[in-house]
């Protein structure tokens, strides 16, 4: 039996922390955000550092209007003020926070100014140049220093942050020594909510999944079965038209023949 809906606010998650892992799912299109509202999933974040996903937040606020939805703001911001006016217009539009994977110093201008802020510990993929994709915190060093980074996001006034491939250990403790939300991305059981993206659940692509991910259906298998279905159909209707099966008795309209006839008379008459 599904929960009832219930929007939340940054107060009800706030209120939460500890008390049950929340559902968290990342969503490219107004139909993926309303099949989640339905399946009751707790948390949505969405894109919004494109042109393109800017003019679609309005629909999947639409489809899915009971959920808390996170927008993700443009890496490389190039100042607080530029951070501050993509967040508000994000916010005027319905999303319930902002994501940003900015320096404290940034996320703090934002804090100020109560957009609520979700900043990023761990492994960003966009400053991989810097780690590459591995795991971050094995090491007494790195560990020392995520610690300290989420103090930073803390005291610059982020809420929440996610977590991304920290070792589960390690994350569940951060989890533990932290007032933000702590957003699982590949870092286990510990922390406050577990966050997904529906391309992996969904398995939307011919790739190997990521080791912290889990796909729970096939769609890009069911997605290449539909497009030989439309190559076949295309093909089909060019048979029928090539061999005058298309258009059929039944995809003709008819009229009266002797209106046919009178009609014809009276248009050659006017050549």
């Amino acid at each position: 039996m599904l929960r009832p809906r219930k929007k939340y606010t940054v107060y009800d998650l706030q209120n939460l922390k500890g008390k049950r892992c929340l559902t968290h799912i990342h969503v490219k299109s107004p139909d993926e955000a309303r099949a989640a509202e339905l399946a009751g999933v707790d948390l949505m974040s969405c894109s919004f550092d494109s042109h393109e996903a800017q003019l679609r937040l309005p629909k999947i606020i639409k489809a899915a209007p009971n959920s808390f939805i996170s927008v993700a703001t443009p890496h490389g911001l190039a100042s607080g003020e530029e951070a501050i006016r993509i967040a508000f217009k994000a916010l005027e539009i319905g999303a319930s926070s902002v994501y940003c994977s900015a320096s404290p110093k940034i996320i703090e201008m934002m804090a100020n100014e109560k957009i609520p802020v979700v900043g990023h510990l761990g492994m960003v993929p966009r400053h991989v140049t810097w780690t590459n994709y591995r795991g971050i915190g094995k090491t007494k060093e790195e560990a020392v220093e995520l610690y300290k980074q989420m103090k930073e996001l803390e005291n610059a006034g982020a809420y929440a942050a996610e977590i991304e491939v920290v070792p589960h250990e390690l994350a569940s403790f951060l989890a533990s020594k932290t007032s933000m939300i702590l957003m699982s991305l590949g870092s286990g059981k510990g922390c406050d909510t577990q966050f997904l993206f529906s391309d992996d659940i969904l398995g939307d692509y011919d790739e190997r999944i990521p080791r912290h991910s889990k796909a729970y259906r096939n769609f890009f298998a069911e997605m290449t079965r539909l497009q030989e279905e439309r190559v076949d159909a295309f093909k089909e209707y060019i048979k029928d038209v090539e061999e005058k099966k298309f258009p059929a008795p039944d995809n003709l309209i008819s009229m009266d023949q002797d209106v046919l006839d009178q009609s014809i008379k009276e248009i050659e008459s006017m050549i």
